[in-house]
């Protein structure tokens, strides 16, 4: 059975279940995943900016704020008073640029009244900072105008290292180094709740640790960028590819974690490669199930993975 839905995965990229919804009767008991932006600074509108919800219990936890991760919430129907942590994986601009429209647009609409705690590598503190004065006349405003909650419109920063960054209700956030080339330090993230774990890559080349945080994880989003053979050192944007994770090497980073599911996001795709090329690709490495993620597809992590559909992308 998980062999036949695995080929299901497959084939056709998006599916309703990787096993049946029916077995999970309680959603707020398990890990629930969505993916809110699987895209990269791309302007795609199929795939928004690089961004993940993970839902445990009754906590609600942002890993990273592309673009328009606050329109895909909407969509969902979680308002921003709801989202208890982000956590950042780095400060490349496409993994940070929703966060304003989230914090400030969240803000306003949903009233909040607590600041937004914002986990992160060095220099997210001087960002927060310098955000809150870039809009310190719209909150200023918005306080004596609109009356929004003034406590509701602060970022606190916690800038990370490698090691357990959050423990709260049963809920434990680990956060690894990754290899995003020159951008150091960057992160991923290891999610745990009652007995079952989601990995987030980040933005990453093939990782030794990362295999090594991940090593028994039900679910692991990993990033993946493909380009052709042919792609040259002397091409401009061959630093692109060399600063991500191919398919093969994605594929060795599967066969060698060995989780339940595998799933791509962060898709960098360069010179008309498209997600046929990545499935091949990935297929000719690596047996296991795994999806190319779209945005809004959601994963509830329990013994075994339901898959929600997500908006299906058009070739580019």
């Amino acid at each position: 059975m998980k062999r036949h839905a695995s080929v299901i995965i497959l084939c056709f990229f998006v599916l309703t279940s990787f096993a049946q919804p029916k077995t999970v009767r309680d959603e707020s008991q398990f890990l629930k995943v969505t993916l809110l932006g699987t895209g990269t600074p791309q302007p795609i509108i199929e795939r928004f900016g690089p961004s993940i919800l993970v839902q445990a219990g009754n906590q609600s936890l942002l890993f990273d704020a592309g673009r328009g991760c606050l329109q895909r919430l909407n969509q969902i129907k979680l308002s921003y008073d709801k989202i208890d942590a982000l956590f950042l994986t780095h400060l490349h601009s496409d993994h940070v640029v929703g966060l304003p429209d989230l914090w400030l647009t969240g803000w306003l609409l949903s009233r909040r009244a607590a600041p937004l705690k914002v986990f992160g590598p060095a220099g997210t503190n001087d960002m927060v900072t310098d955000l809150q004065k870039a809009f310190a006349f719209d909150i200023n405003i918005r306080i004596k105008d609109d009356k929004a909650p003034e406590n509701g419109s602060k970022l606190n920063a916690i800038e990370i290292h490698q090691g357990v960054i959050y423990e709260k209700g049963g809920v434990k956030v680990v956060a690894f180094e990754v290899d995003h080339g020159p951008v150091k330090p960057a992160f991923g993230y290891r999610i745990d709740y009652k007995g079952h774990s989601v990995v987030l890559s980040g933005d990453t080349r093939y990782s030794e640790n990362l295999v090594r945080f991940a090593g028994g994880t039900d679910l692991l989003i990993h990033e993946v960028a493909i380009a052709p053979d042919t792609l040259h050192q002397s091409n401009p944007r061959y630093s692109i590819l060399a600063h991500h994770t191919t398919p093969e090497q994605a594929a060795k980073v599967f066969n060698e974690v060995k989780p339940k599911l595998a799933a791509y996001s962060h898709i960098v795709r360069l010179y008309g490669l498209g997600e046929e090329d990545l499935l091949k690709r990935t297929k000719a490495n690596y047996s296991g199930p795994f999806v190319i993620g779209q945005d809004l597809m959601s994963f509830v992590v329990a013994d075994t993975i339901a898959v929600g559909r997500g908006i299906t992308s058009k070739p580019q």
